[in-house]
């Protein structure tokens, strides 16, 4: 069927005006399936996106542990990075989510109350719920073989490697009965460069790293930024489930946790976003899960794109009060690999800005700076600014401030930039902030 869009009350402002969603005769869907499309605007998708990432509404009166854990649990997991040009990445997308919080909670929550571990979901480090345990888990126990198509020869070789290496990893694990170590403290280690500046040099390191994708052991704390290693039946408590689930049942669980993280997304970005390249049959658990009416077809008015977007059933009701007055926008400055940002392909789709990790370009190739903090205000990205925390003077230099040329130029969003970045200074312990000129002209009386 096709449904005519109500226009809204000229009454009601653009942040405020009430959702519509109709839905669409969709001709490619097989006639079995039965299915409609939903049709939604980019600024639904956008505002769904940043409502299911905690980056909408008002921040807690005062951050808990459990806030924490509730942003990993509907994010799924939170990329852990130690670079602390202003604060390590992982810090600044809980404050962006939670407000100030007590860094010593998330110690706690990782190495006491341990609901918290790192893992290597989307090869790179992050932060994922214990009580989630048994996604890893059955990834754990079919390594390599969990690792997807996508990722090319990383399956092989990582075979090839396991099976060459085969006493270097007993020897490790033998090793560690005694306790947790450092990697420098194996007795098989040597230092050795990396070939292609990604992947271990030595073989210590390389082992290490399959070592945790297969379960065997874990980061069990840290040491100046360096990993402490022990046995994860060492490490684990008592009382989590090792429970392996079946290839079928968990993709379908892992596209679900990717969808309602994402709002919508496509395949793709399912794919990149979590577990990144470890899906087998990608393809039929989503025709399996809208079979059921788990997930819906939708597409977003102006995105341009091959492949079928989904929306989770559970969001539909999130998705129709967007419009109206419970969506509170605020301003927040994500860290470079902020949740928001990570699939640089859906943040283009639907938010029409590109995010590029300048801190990988030479120098001369950065247009924006090093360590770049994107200005998300509302259900848009405006911005961006170039911060640096000094932490010997106490201050938050901010080397350059950018708008993106549809970014709005009035004093109420140059003020509330204002006051997010004296927030942040205020966090870090920052006793001024200062600017340096480069500040967009019409934001420059609240950038001083």
């Amino acid at each position: 069927m096709q449904a005519h869009p109500v226009e809204p009350s000229p009454s009601l402002s653009p942040i405020h005006r009430q959702t519509r969603i109709h839905y669409l005769e969709w001709p490619t869907v097989p006639k079995e399936l039965g299915r409609e499309t939903i049709a939604i605007s980019a600024e639904d998708a956008r505002r769904l996106a940043v409502a299911r990432q905690h980056l909408a509404g008002k921040l807690p009166a005062k951050a808990a542990r459990e806030h924490i854990l509730s942003v990993v649990r509907d994010l799924t997991f939170v990329q852990w990075d130690p670079i602390a040009v202003v604060a390590p990445s992982h810090v600044l997308s809980f404050w962006n989510r939670v407000g100030d919080f007590p860094l010593a909670d998330l110690e706690k929550l990782l190495w006491d109350e341990k609901k918290l571990f790192l893992h290597w979901v989307n090869f790179a480090a992050s932060l994922v719920l214990t009580e989630d345990y048994p996604l890893y888990y059955s990834m754990m126990k079919r390594y390599p073989e969990s690792i997807g198509m996508s990722w090319g020869s990383r399956k092989p070789n990582t075979r090839k490697f396991l099976v060459e290496n085969r006493e270097l990893g007993k020897s490790m694990l033998k090793q560690l009965k005694n306790g947790p170590m450092q990697l420098t403290q194996f007795k098989e280690y040597k230092p050795a460069k990396s070939t292609d500046g990604w992947t271990p040099g030595s073989p210590v390191a390389r082992m290490l790293f399959h070592l945790e994708m297969k379960g065997e052991i874990m980061v069990a704390g840290h040491q100046r930024n360096r990993n402490i290693w022990a046995l994860s039946e060492d490490f684990l408590p008592k009382g989590v489930v090792k429970k392996e689930i079946l290839e079928e049942e968990l993709e379908r669980l892992t596209v679900q946790r990717a969808i309602r993280a994402l709002g919508t997304a496509s395949a793709r970005e399912i794919n990149y976003y979590f577990p990144r390249g470890r899906y087998q049959n990608l393809k039929e658990a989503l025709q399996s899960l809208e079979q059921d009416s788990t997930i819906h077809r939708v597409r977003v008015a102006g995105v341009q794109e091959k492949d079928e977007r989904y929306i989770h059933d559970q969001d539909l009701k999130l998705l129709e009060s967007t419009g109206d007055d419970a969506f509170q926008p605020r301003v927040s400055l994500l860290p470079p690999f902020d949740n928001l940002l990570g699939v640089r392909g859906w943040t283009k789709r639907i938010f029409d800005f590109d995010h590029r990790l300048e801190m990988f370009f030479p120098q001369s190739k950065r247009k924006f700076g090093y360590y770049v903090l994107p200005i998300l205000w509302g259900d848009r990205l405006i911005g961006r600014i170039d911060p640096v925390m000094e932490k010997d003077n106490r201050r938050l230099l901010i080397n350059s401030v950018h708008a993106e040329p549809a970014a709005p130029r009035d004093k109420e969003v140059s003020s509330k930039i204002g006051d997010a970045i004296q927030r942040l200074a205020n966090f870090l312990g920052a006793r001024e902030v200062v600017y340096s000129s480069r500040v967009p002209a019409p934001w420059r009386s609240f950038l001083h």
